[in-house]
Order: C-alpha cells, then structure tokens, then sequence
C-alpha cells in the first residue's frame, strides 16, 4: 500500500479514511455480522461494488480476513485480525463522541456509561470476545 505520508493520522485514514470501511468493521466488531448480504443489509445501504471493493481493501491491508463459513462452506466469512480488534479503542471513542452529540443516537445509555467511567474494562472485555471469535477460526 503507497500512502502519501507516514504522519500517523494520514496513515490511519489511508486504512480507514472512508465511512464505509468503518462501517463494515462497526458490523464485525458490534453487530456480530460476519457475511456479505449481512453487510449488504446495514441501514446505511451501501452499493455492491462499494461493499466489494472496501473488503478487498480491508483484506489487503489486513484488517479482515476471510475464509469458509462453518454452516455452508460455499458462503465466504469474514473475520477480523488483530490488526483489525486493534481497533477497537477508536471505534469505542467514536462512538462516545457520537453518542453525545446526537440526540438520536443508537448507543445505549449503559454502553455509553461503561465508555466513559470503565473504558479499558469495557475494551478488554470486547477485545476478549473478538479475539475468540475471530482469531481463533
């Protein structure tokens, strides 16, 4: 991957700079969505070919992976890496940041809660479950 410069917030958008693939690492990390049409189904409506080309981005960056599904090996599952748990801590921020300024917000008040006054439990404790479902296929 050529990125236009090594400052780490340029680097970070390089990877993620788009709300799509933050979206789709959203639904594997807390929506437990590990399949395509799952994705493909999120409120947001994104296009196919949009879909298509930001999980090819993700796994060539490493951030997913994909392999067989358990149930039907025909269908493609995708995972995160660690690479991809790792970043959970900004998706958790993000979602603080949200939640408090939109009056509408999805995230739940004891979410929100355990953000703000036991984040690094609640981190490790998410990074746990995704490291078992993901990491351990």
């Amino acid at each position: 991957m050529k990125v236009r410069s090594h400052c780490p917030i340029n680097f970070t958008l390089e990877h993620f700079g788009d709300k799509w693939s933050l979206l789709i690492i959203r639904d594997l990390m807390f929506k437990g969505k590990r399949h395509y049409n799952e994705f493909f189904e999120s409120d947001e409506k994104v296009s196919t070919s949009v879909l298509g080309d930001r999980l090819k981005m993700l796994e060539e960056n490493k951030i997913i992976s994909k392999g067989e599904d358990d149930v039907k090996k025909s269908r493609i599952k995708y995972s995160l890496t660690k690479k991809g748990i790792d970043m959970l801590p900004v998706l958790i921020d993000m979602i603080v940041w949200g939640g408090f300024y939109d009056d509408k917000t999805e995230a739940g008040k004891d979410f929100l809660e355990k953000a703000t006054e036991n984040r690094e439990y609640l981190i490790s404790s998410i990074r746990e479950k995704l490291e078992n479902e993901h990491l351990s296929n």
